[in-house]
């Protein structure tokens, strides 16, 4: 898919979160208040790191693209526009772009109980073994 056609913009480099991507990411923050949604786009072979949402879970809406999804202990989920992802919280996983494509997705971040600690806890980074292993 062409860089520039993004269902909802490329948004600006995640220069934030850059030491939690190998590659580069663009973000483009659609909604704070209440609940955080943000366009996350990928270039080609980007990924982000292992990572665990510690309560409430996230939400990934696919729009542009093709990428990968993969929970600790369980094979890779290719990912096509439409797809939609459901991450529970306490569960260890990462998500990116396959290696020759650009890739999109829309994350809505699920609030964290009233009593319930929230956060991201980023871990080790997707070796390049473990991405270059990776098909379809």
């Amino acid at each position: 898919m062409a860089e520039e056609k993004f269902l909802f913009g490329k948004g600006v480099e995640n220069v934030n979160y850059n030491k939690y991507f190998k590659g580069t990411s663009f973000l483009n923050v659609l909604n704070i208040p209440g609940v955080v949604v943000c366009n996350v786009t990928f270039e080609p072979a980007c990924r982000n790191n292992w990572h665990i949402h510690q309560a409430g879970g996230q939400i990934l809406l696919c729009t542009d693209g093709h990428g990968w999804y993969q929970e600790e202990g369980s094979a890779p989920r290719y990912l096509n526009p439409g797809d939609v992802v459901y991450i529970a919280p306490k569960v260890k996983h990462w998500h990116g772009a396959v290696a020759d494509e650009w890739f999109a997705h829309v994350a809505i971040e699920i609030p964290a109980g009233a009593d319930e600690q929230g956060g991201t806890t980023w871990c080790e980074e997707v070796s390049d073994e473990e991405y270059a292993a990776l098909t379809k």
